[in-house]
């Protein structure tokens, strides 16, 4: 073990150090560590810590890395080779820890610093998606928070840091927000409108269970009339206000969808349609190939297609829900038709049924009913059982 030395300054105080092998370097070569105190026992006591931890493999050098690094650091590890969509995800969701601590040694930060993180993202922080300056929603600072610790637990893992200042610090409470889907009655309502409508094929695939990327990244190669059905491989989706085409979410996702006639009537529907008005408009009309384009041919932006359900919705006559919530209701009533469960999950692209009704399988207060009728004719007075 090391010794403490000492030397004399001009005004006859003493100061007492030490120097000690903290561990080596990329190049194999030792490094030391010089400290120096004012007293002896002050000297003696952090010698002993360091040596200990040492033979525990617990020691940290002191370093001036920042939070930026950190969080550099993390996510070059953690996005590697991830989608477009999910790098900008990780990238958001640690954008106010950067712009709050990223200046700060990583060494330094405390619990403490990262509640106060915590409360400004709660009361302050947005700064995208909304009005800039509010608060952000409980979910977005519970994913900002999730990252920021693995981010920390990434360091401690290398040996930079001795603990996680974020593993400690309480998430906001996560309200329940149940999902909206319309009765039967409401997908009648809003596909009898649908019928009149030019896209009318593609409003049928969203009351099928269809994501927007998926319908809106269809190309008429994906459907067989002969056969009757539709091959999902492809999904376009908006990425920080970009549109990219990818391969769809997971293996799961890429399925073949058998077809009912009301479907491949409308479907064909459109596809004259677009023959017509690529007659019509030529040579200026765009032969992209796309299920969902405008008159000239051109493929529809996905925030247009959404809100054209809303305007759609509007004129049917039924409750606003959002587009997402077309796939809730389909798998909801395929549920309530006594569909199994295995089934569904294929159907929807998902990678088991549990998820799926988790998820995406809700109940109406109508379909309460279904429970009062089941009791009432279990306790009804002298019925059989």
């Amino acid at each position: 073990m090391p010794k403490i030395q000492s030397y004399t300054l001009p005004d006859g105080s003493r100061r007492y150090w030490f120097r000690v092998d903290t561990g080596r370097g990329p190049d194999g070569k030792r490094i030391q560590e010089r400290q120096t105190f004012e007293r002896k026992s002050d000297a003696t006591a952090e010698l002993a810590r360091i040596v200990t931890e040492r033979r525990q493999g617990t020691y940290v050098r002191p370093s001036d890395e920042t939070v930026d690094a950190l969080i550099d650091d993390y996510l070059r590890s953690a996005t590697f080779e991830k989608e477009a969509a999910t790098v900008r995800s990780y990238t958001d969701a640690l954008r106010c820890a950067r712009d709050r601590l990223g200046h700060r040694k990583q060494q330094e930060v405390t619990r403490r610093d990262v509640e106060d993180l915590r409360d400004f993202m709660l009361r302050e922080g947005r700064k995208i998606g909304g009005k800039a300056g509010t608060g952000l929603g409980p979910r977005s600072v519970i994913l900002a928070l999730g990252r920021l610790q693995a981010a920390f637990a990434m360091a401690v893992a290398d040996g930079r840091l001795v603990r996680n200042p974020v593993e400690h610090v309480k998430r906001p409470q996560l309200a329940s927000s149940e999902r909206q889907t319309w009765t039967r009655d409401e997908v009648h309502a809003f596909l009898a409108e649908a019928a009149r409508d030019r896209l009318h094929g593609a409003w049928r695939l969203s009351l099928y269970g269809l994501r927007r990327g998926e319908i809106t990244g269809l190309r008429w190669d994906g459907y067989d009339r002969r056969a009757k059905t539709l091959t999902v491989t492809r999904n376009r989706v908006l990425v920080a206000g970009e549109i990219i085409e990818k391969t769809p979410k997971s293996r799961n996702s890429v399925r073949v969808l058998p077809l009912d006639d009301a479907v491949v009537s409308a479907l064909d529907e459109l596809r004259k349609r677009q023959m017509a008005e690529g007659a019509a408009a030529a040579p200026g009309y765009e032969a992209s190939g796309y299920v969902v384009t405008d008159e000239l041919g051109r493929p529809v932006h996905p925030e247009w297609y959404s809100d054209e359900f809303h305007r759609l919705a509007k004129r049917a006559g039924v409750r606003r829900i959002r587009l997402h919530e077309s796939r809730h209701t389909a798998l909801s009533l395929m549920e309530k038709a006594g569909v199994p469960v295995s089934i569904i999950a294929a159907w929807a692209g998902h990678y088991s049924g549990a998820f799926t009704m988790s998820q995406y399988v809700h109940a109406n207060p109508d379909d309460l009913a279904a429970g009062r009728d089941a009791l009432a004719a279990i306790y009804e007075t002298g019925r059989p059982s």
